[in-house]
């Protein structure tokens, strides 16, 4: 089948996918990890679609957009598994029932790479994190010289009546919240440390909101991670400076300030009460990919249900998602207080909690 009539076939036959944040009463359940290696990405003759899991069985989602969001128009269809790796389209087309088969190729490690629908073949394309690598960009220019000019460099001057900042150590609220603070470490995605030492500030009333937020996900056995709350401006610049053009849409413009600045935006995941441990959601923190939206239909039925999970019980607080990443929230008062460019030690010194 060529690769136009593949398109015409997968348009003629279209669901329309709409998506919202309507909570299953129950958790999806887990499954193998033979069938999570499968999941992902296949592009191939100007096409692209996702595997991802439901249920326990394996769907097609075939990207229909055309407006520079991928996957934002969308077609779903249930494959019937055959034997092995081969799959069965079940959807009907204006021919009758579908009679080609589909057929994953995986490599030495299990993972799929490649899938042959009829004569067509699409390639695995990998995002690091699925390879257990931490997303890295390359840099601008030398983090020596990003140092220097961030150091050089001042906070926009800002006009307005702002509150009085009032961050607050979230931990000293509730201590079962944990912390992961990457840019305390080089797991980041610019690969160094650029926090003095690993603090999550916030704005009190945010702070709170998240303690809340918190108590209402054990009910699921769930807590929250917290990967960055308050950041100092400087850094803030840093980033900006070191990122490709292409990638901005992640960071922050420092001539305005980040909302991280301000100390009104927390980036956050979720942690197994019972086990302790992170859960595995649909992407990593600030992987810069389609991944990272927070309306990202791949992965497995668990990922997006506990993505959804997390970002019903924050907005039920008075926070709001960002349209590019699953995990940053912002608190509804942000725009009330000013750009900070304060350390971690200056704050621990001056006798923030």
């Amino acid at each position: 089948m060529r690769t136009s009539g593949l398109r015409m076939w997968f348009a003629a036959i279209m669901l329309a996918i709409i998506f919202s944040i309507a909570l299953p009463v129950n958790a999806a359940q887990d499954v193998p990890q033979a069938l999570k290696q499968i999941i992902g990405l296949y592009e191939g003759g100007g096409e692209r679609f996702l595997l991802r899991e439901n249920g326990g069985r394996v769907e097609l989602v075939y990207d229909l957009s055309d407006n520079g969001t991928p996957f934002s128009v969308c077609a779903v269809y249930p494959l019937q598994a055959m034997t092995g790796d081969e799959y069965r389209l079940e959807a009907p087309n204006p021919l009758g029932r579908v009679s080609g088969g589909i057929r994953i190729m995986r490599d030495h490690e299990g993972f799929g790479t490649v899938c042959r629908i009829g004569t067509n073949v699409y390639h695995r394309r990998f995002f690091d994190p699925e390879k257990g690598l931490i997303y890295q960009i390359k840099p601008q220019a030398s983090l020596e010289k990003l140092r220097e000019i961030a150091a050089a460099a001042s906070p926009p001057r800002e006009q307005g009546d702002f509150l009085l900042p009032d961050l607050v150590n979230v931990v000293s609220l509730d201590s079962t919240i944990k912390v992961d603070i990457r840019y305390a470490t080089n797991d980041n995605f610019m690969g160094i440390a650029l926090y003095d030492r690993a603090r999550a500030y916030l704005q009190r009333p945010a702070a709170e909101a998240l303690v809340r937020a918190h108590t209402k996900l054990a009910g699921h056995g769930y807590g929250i991670i917290i990967h960055d709350a308050y950041r100092p401006w400087a850094v803030t610049k840093m980033f900006w400076d070191a990122t490709p053009d292409a990638q901005k849409i992640f960071v922050a413009d420092p001539t305005k300030g980040s909302r991280h600045n301000r100390g009104g935006a927390v980036d956050i995941s979720l942690y197994d009460l019972a086990t302790g441990q992170p859960v595995a959601m649909i992407s990593d923190f600030d992987e810069f990919s389609l991944r990272a939206h927070p309306s990202y239909p791949g992965g497995t039925a668990l990922e997006r249900w506990r993505r959804d999970l997390l970002r019903i019980y924050m907005e039920a607080e008075g926070f709001t998602v960002y349209d590019e990443e699953w995990w940053h929230f912002d608190y509804k008062d942000w725009r009330k207080y000013p750009v900070m460019n304060s350390s971690f030690a200056e704050l621990d010194a001056a006798g923030s909690q």
